[in-house]
């Protein structure tokens, strides 16, 4: 087999690095920020020891771009999440190197670069998953360091745990407090130890000892905060998240199932998705022949131990998140993300797997799967910022196919060009130096709104709804009693139920004007301004420190 491609893996290393830090910053520069980004957004705003709907870490990574240059923008609100991902795929390799050599490491690094689940959801927009997977990554690669430390000395039980136990400690904490994704890493880990002879002897290490007390230290902003708050945001992880979607029966539906698989194939993309399973399978499989030839003969070759003891380790840390969630997926709603983590991990299989085929067929898989995939993804940022598909649009490629009213891409809001139009509006300009707050009555559209606030408008927002999310925690409802308010309605959204249900709450609700966003020049979206005059009586919000009937 040719060696040639792979003489110098650091420097295509750097080179992939660095051009996938570009890609994906042209995508995060033109596209429009998401829903939960807006709303993450509102994080940094209102900084504390943790979250209702997630821990801390996704107010840094969010903030991090913002505050280092004074501007908020698409772009610097993910900055975080280029910078991470560009690490977590370094660490991917350090872990594919360390376990099968530095081969597997780089193909390890190319997969999960072209991955558009592990692109988009990692590594462009702002999410809880950015910080998570940067930890998730780190824990492994001291596992891998820490778990197979003697491969050269032939003596595959022989571990003997070490210092790093603390650090792994830490960056399961660190991942913890990124998405509650990390307990499920941490249990995972320990479920490979109990499973494998040589590592059981980490639970008669004083490191491990050492390594929980740092855990629980770690942990310390997401335990206080919680104890604080009734341990609401486990409630609402655990379960109450899910009633938001209507799995309120006990029923398991294989239709459900099937459309998470092929969702997620999607996602992970098919050239991708499908011989990544394969990889699961096909090591899943050589661990039941391994475990079944070790019941009939203790002499088997030392390095085949050792590789399985590394294949079990990788399998360990992937597949109960991988499998779990898409499993989950047929009792009820889930997102392409959550299973995402435990993927990652599995890469490192798919690329073991690849190791062994020809440079000619590795090179074909990856550069016919790269071209398609950048195509695709460049083709869908063009039509979800120009409408390139719409029609009308200025920019309609051969007429357009989709009218924008029915068109789910324009649900994304242009918040830079909401900005720009509400920093011209005369109406605007002068309800925000009569008015003490922002309020709207989607807590996502609150996000979008204070991200496009101009820069000389200091108002604090607000969302008066059922479904407030943080912003019951943000604020006291008392505090605006007597206040003024603009509020903010779209005209997708029930809007004549939505001013009937706040009305109540004020002496007078007044519409001043409507502000509309267009793509390809035609309008995708109308939000309607109005002055609610004198807020008579705080909002019940149905969970919180003022829950209603509290």
């Amino acid at each position: 087999m040719s060696t040639r491609h792979w003489i110098n893996p650091l420097t295509r290393l750097e080179q992939l690095l660095l051009g996938g830090l570009l890609f994906r910053s042209i995508i995060a520069y033109f596209l429009p920020v998401g829903f939960d980004e807006a709303y993450y957004f509102l994080y940094t705003q209102n900084l504390d020891w943790s979250y209702f709907d997630h821990p801390p870490a996704v107010a840094i990574t969010t903030g991090l771009g913002i505050w280092i240059t004074g501007a908020a923008t698409p772009f610097t609100l993910r900055l975080g999440a280029l910078g991470l991902f560009t690490a977590s795929l370094w660490l991917l390799y350090t872990t594919g190197k360390w376990l099968f050599g530095a081969r597997v490491g780089l193909i390890s690094c190319v997969i999960a670069s072209l991955t558009p689940l592990f692109t988009l959801s990692f590594g462009i927009l702002t999410a809880p998953d950015n910080a998570l997977i940067f930890f998730w990554s780190l824990a492994l690669s001291l596992c891998a360091c820490e778990f197979f430390a003697n491969d050269s000395s032939n003596h595959p039980g022989s571990y003997c745990p070490s210092a790093k136990i603390v650090l792994i400690a830490i960056a399961i904490g660190l991942a913890c407090l990124s998405k509650y994704h990390g307990f499920l890493l941490g249990l995972s880990l320990v479920g490979f130890c109990l499973t494998s002879r040589p590592h059981r002897a980490v639970f008669k290490s004083k490191w491990l000892a050492y390594g929980c007390l740092a855990f629980g230290v770690t942990l310390f902003p997401l335990l206080y905060w919680n104890a604080s708050h009734d341990w609401i945001s486990f409630q609402f992880q655990l379960g109450d998240r899910f009633l938001e979607y209507g799995d309120s029966s006990n029923s398991y539906s294989l239709s459900l199932l099937l459309g998470t698989v092929l969702a997620q194939i999607g996602y992970v993309f098919p050239s991708m998705a499908l011989p990544l399973w394969w990889a699961i399978i096909k090591a899943l499989l050589s661990q039941l022949s391994f475990r079944k030839a070790a019941l009939h003969t203790s002499k088997l070759a030392i390095q085949e131990q050792i590789t399985n003891s590394k294949v079990s380790f990788l399998l360990w840390s992937g597949l109960p998140v991988a499998f779990g969630f898409t499993l989950i997926g047929g009792a009820t709603h889930t997102f392409p993300a959550w299973p995402a983590p435990g993927l990652w991990s599995l890469v490192i299989l798919l690329a073991y797997a690849a190791s062994n085929w020809t440079q000619t067929k590795v090179r074909c898989w990856l550069m016919t799967s790269a071209w398609t995939i950048g195509i695709l993804l460049m083709f869908a940022l063009t039509h979800i910022t120009l409408g390139t598909l719409q029609k009308p649009s200025e920019y309609a490629l051969l007429g357009g196919i989709v009218s924008i009213e029915h068109d789910p891409s324009t649900e994304l809001i242009d918040a830079m060009q909401l900005r720009r139009l509400l920093s011209s509006s005369d109406e605007f300009r002068e309800a925000i130096t009569s008015v003490d707050f922002v309020l709207t009555a989607e807590y996502w559209l609150s996000g979008y709104l204070a991200l496009a606030m101009p820069k000389d408008a200091h108002l604090p927002v607000s969302s008066f709804t059922s479904d407030p999310r943080g912003h019951a925690f943000w604020s006291e409802p008392e505090q605006w009693i007597g206040k003024d308010a603009l509020f903010v309605s779209l005209d997708r959204n029930s809007r004549r139920e939505e001013v009937e249900a706040i009305a109540p709450y004020f002496s007078s609700l007044t519409l001043l004007t409507q502000i509309a966003t267009k793509r390809g020049g035609e309008i995708s979206e109308t939000f309607y301004l109005y002055s609610a005059r004198n807020l008579r009586q705080p909002y019940p919000f149905p969970y919180g420190p003022n829950k209603r009937g509290s």
